[in-house]
């Protein structure tokens, strides 16, 4: 890389030849201004005030403007002549906190090499002395006809300059905060760090200028005659925001089902959504299961519906059996009759055990009144047994 200055780094009785070289560049594209009408390039033309003549870069040096109009030439000669250490150097002056410094005097940036064989080890001093101390170095220096203030940190193996802007430089922000008072709820804060959360971190080199690139892409097409213009699509402007809440609600969801849709295309899986609920709301307890004896009133009916059936076999038993030995046409007919009122008994057998399971579902309901009723009628059976007298047999 070009150097753009050379100097060096003092510190105490230390001195460090260096180059300054560019840490930064724009990849920014320029246009040139053409006459529409042919496509003609314009040029701005300088172009001496008095005599109208066009002057080249050479010819143009330096002047100040007094208040009447009047200018005052000023050389190189003149500026080089002038008292000042920096120069020519790097000149630090302190170490501080890199948090000390605010980031709104950050300018452009530089990097520091070391010039010549003989910068290699005060370079090296200097820069491991800032990588023990996490300290950084404020220093003044002088660039392109002006003193200027640059903090010195390590980056990997280099050391870099930033310059700085003079305090006097930064604007007071005054009436740039909202006049009026509001307040914010603990809710929104929490819903806040829920989006900051979600969002998460980016990767600084993944980022990159999608407008440079869709210009490059147009000038390439135009070159190449395919270009066809489309129209942009325009999202609608957002509009009031009423509801802080919801919006902040709808942020958190969005962040999360975009990055769950990243996740299931790496093999992850989609983030799940929970929504806060504004307010204090009581929920409802769930219903605790009654515990009690387990019913007998099932069991009965079970043994009645199995007690008519067994009923209408027997009686179906009993008349094949009575066909069976019963001789001649009165004994077929008698069988032929006992059939009928078999399937009739079988029948009714059959809306016996159905009425006893509807029996049996009736008492499930009254399990422990049956319960205690039948207990007690027990106990008066007993107990009048006990007390009845006996009978004395006569001789």
């Amino acid at each position: 890389m070009r150097s753009i200055w050379n100097g060096a780094i003092s510190f105490g009785l230390v001195s460090i030849p260096i180059k300054l070289v560019n840490a930064t560049e724009s990849h920014s594209i320029s246009f040139r201004q053409i006459h529409v009408a042919d496509g003609g390039r314009v040029r701005y033309r300088k172009v001496c005030e008095l005599d109208g003549e066009e002057v080249s870069s050479d010819e143009i040096g330096k002047g100040y403007e007094e208040a009447d109009g009047s200018i005052i030439p000023i050389t190189e000669e003149d500026l080089a002549r002038l008292p000042i250490a920096t120069a020519k150097t790097i000149e630090i002056v302190s170490f501080v906190p890199a948090d000390e410094i605010d980031p709104l005097q950050m300018d452009a940036a530089y990097y520091l090499a070391a010039n010549g064989a003989t910068a290699a080890k005060p370079y090296t001093l200097l820069r491991e002395a800032l990588k023990r101390s996490r300290r950084v170095a404020i220093a003044k220096y002088a660039l392109r006809g002006r003193e200027r203030l640059g903090m010195l940190r390590v980056v990997d193996d280099v050391i870099a300059m930033h310059g700085l802007l003079w305090p006097d430089e930064i604007r007071a922000p005054e009436g740039v905060a909202p006049e009026a008072s509001v307040s914010v709820r603990e809710a929104e804060l929490d819903l806040a760090d829920a989006l900051m959360a979600t969002l998460g971190e980016v990767e600084m080199a993944s980022l990159h200028d999608d407008y440079r690139e869709a210009v490059e892409a147009m000038i390439a097409a135009k070159a190449g005659g395919a270009f066809e213009p489309a129209e942009a699509v325009v999202e609608p402007a957002g509009g009031q925001v009423i509801d802080l809440m919801a919006a902040l609600e709808n942020s958190v969801r969005a962040a999360r089902a975009s990055r769950g849709a990243e996740e299931a295309g790496e093999g992850g899986t989609g983030a799940e959504v929970t929504p806060i609920r504004r307010g204090t709301a009581s929920a409802a307890a769930a219903p605790k299961a009654v515990g009690g004896k387990k019913s007998t009133a099932g069991a009965a009916g079970r043994k009645t519906a199995a007690a008519g059936r067994k009923t209408a076999a027997k009686s179906t038993s009993t008349a094949s059996s009575a066909a069976a030995e019963s001789g001649g046409k009165k004994s077929t007919s008698a069988a032929s009759r006992s059939a009928p009122t078999a399937r009739k008994t079988s029948s009714a057998a059959a809306k016996s055990a159905s009425a006893a399971t509807k029996s049996a579902s009736t008492a499930r309901k009254s399990t422990s009144t049956a319960a205690k009723s039948a207990s007690a009628a027990a106990k008066k059976t007993a107990a009048a047994k006990k007390a009845e007298p006996r009978k004395r047999s006569s001789a």
